[in-house]
């Protein structure tokens, strides 16, 4: 058995496909324990990964790759050599703490009765104790904690050779390690922003701007306008130049999301929430705030014998289209003192809200929509919104019994080499399957 785990401090960790290369590559190769890494900071208090070379007492080499948790290469004179030439694989790449473990070779070690049980016992120093001496006076005094690094279980996976090795060993080993760029790695939010910062690192607003960023990237490969998100320090002045929030249901992979989102815009100061996996975005220009909320995301619930709620994948849930639409409205009220942002807490003047009841259904198609609407979609039903001289017609219809499960469309996956490729399947009137290539 195997295990993919990450701090949830770190809010970017299962973005694209980062999460999956890890549990990927130490399953196929059977590998005991690997690293997901990035460039790292230069100064920042944040571990290392690093390949060990050394010669044991039998004369054998010992390799593997391990992280050094608590850096100190100012005061052993060590340089902070960063990536260079666009290079993820910097000297020191960062660690960031997401594990690949294989659990079984884990027990083996943590069931030994010596000190390897204990990996990487370090003496952290970082903070004072405070305390009331004798005569009643507060106090203060350097204190520690005894600290087990967990990723140093590492350094007992070691691969032994007879001889010196040469560069590519890394490949044959038990640990690994894959890059990523470190906005879709980690983005870590654990300290509260003061009035008085000049930083963002480490705040949750930090972590929100590295959201925004990957969320740029990805829709405006899909020939989408999007909003370029600018340094941390112009934030600080300027605010958020969107909000954009994409369910992972939706992929997780980005090759996957991007066959559901082609062409259109998003414009400067704008809102996009979509809470829904059945979904396509075709030519929909946005100026304002959009939400898609949708009870059953990636399927219905049902009671197990024993009483229990188990999610069925794939069954009765929510579905939405969005074809040749021009979405207009006052969106979110940026100069409000309320809103706190990365707790997606705002007010709104005007908004376009729709909600999916169970396995409902919303479909609009060349049509403009200026305003605030709610448009809530019940359980079993399909909501179609038709322009006309007017501004458009609502039409609710209740779906067919026999596409109650299926739905009236959805996405087709098949395997294209090392790629998914999606194909819309629309059922027709007469309960054929009628096949839409959308790209």
């Amino acid at each position: 058995m195997a295990l993919s785990s990450w701090q949830k401090s770190n809010v970017v960790a299962a973005t694209d496909l980062t999460l999956m290369a890890l549990a990927g590559i130490g399953l196929r190769h059977n590998k005991k324990l690997g690293f997901a890494s990035c460039e790292r900071r230069p100064g920042a208090t944040e571990g290392v990964n690093v390949l060990i070379e050394k010669q044991n007492l039998d004369g054998l080499w010992e390799y593997g790759i391990t992280c050094i948790e608590y850096t100190e290469f100012e005061k052993y004179g060590i340089s902070e050599p960063t990536a260079t030439n666009g290079s993820l694989q910097a000297s020191y790449p960062a660690n960031t703490n997401i594990l690949y473990v294989d659990l079984q070779a884990a027990q083996e070690v943590g069931s030994r009765k010596n000190a390897s049980c204990l990996p990487g016992i370090v003496l952290n120093l970082k903070k004072a104790v405070s305390y009331v001496d004798h005569l009643g006076f507060e106090c203060s005094a350097a204190g520690g904690r005894l600290e087990c690094t967990m990723q140093n279980i590492a350094d007992n996976f070691m691969n032994t050779y007879s001889y010196r090795c040469s560069k590519g060993i890394e490949s044959e080993l038990d640990t690994f390690i894959v890059y990523n760029e470190r906005k879709k790695v980690t983005s870590s939010a654990k300290r509260k922003l003061k009035s008085e910062d000049r930083s963002l690192h480490q705040t949750p607003e930090g972590s929100l701007l590295d959201i925004m960023r990957n969320a740029h990237d990805l829709l405006s490969s899909c020939s989408i306008e999007v909003p370029e998100v600018k340094d941390n320090n112009e934030y600080l002045h300027s605010g958020l130049p969107f909000i954009i929030f994409l369910h992972p249901a939706l992929g997780p992979f980005w090759d996957i999301v991007k066959q559901k989102f082609i062409g259109g815009s998003i414009s400067k100061g704008s809102e996009l929430q979509i809470e829904v996996a059945e979904f396509l975005w075709q030519d929909v220009e946005l100026d304002g705030s959009l939400i898609i909320l949708a009870d059953n995301i990636m399927g219905s619930t049902k009671r197990n014998t024993d009483g229990e709620q188990v999610l069925h994948y794939g069954a009765r849930y929510g579905r939405c289209k969005l074809q040749n639409v021009k979405i207009v409205n006052e969106g979110i009220s940026w100069d409000s003192p309320s809103n706190v942002y990365w707790q997606h807490h705002v007010e709104r003047s005007e908004s376009l809200k729709i909600i999916l009841h169970g396995n409902a259904e919303f479909e609009a198609k060349d049509v403009v929509l200026k305003g605030n609407h709610m448009f809530e979609v019940p359980d079993g039903h399909r909501m179609c919104i038709i322009q006309d001289e007017a501004g458009f017609t609502v039409k609710l219809d209740p779906i067919s019994k026999e596409m109650m499960d299926s739905g009236t469309w959805y996405w087709e996956y098949t395997l294209d080499g090392a790629h998914v490729k999606l194909n819309m399947v629309d059922l027709c009137g007469d309960g054929t399957n009628c096949r839409f290539l959308i790209h």
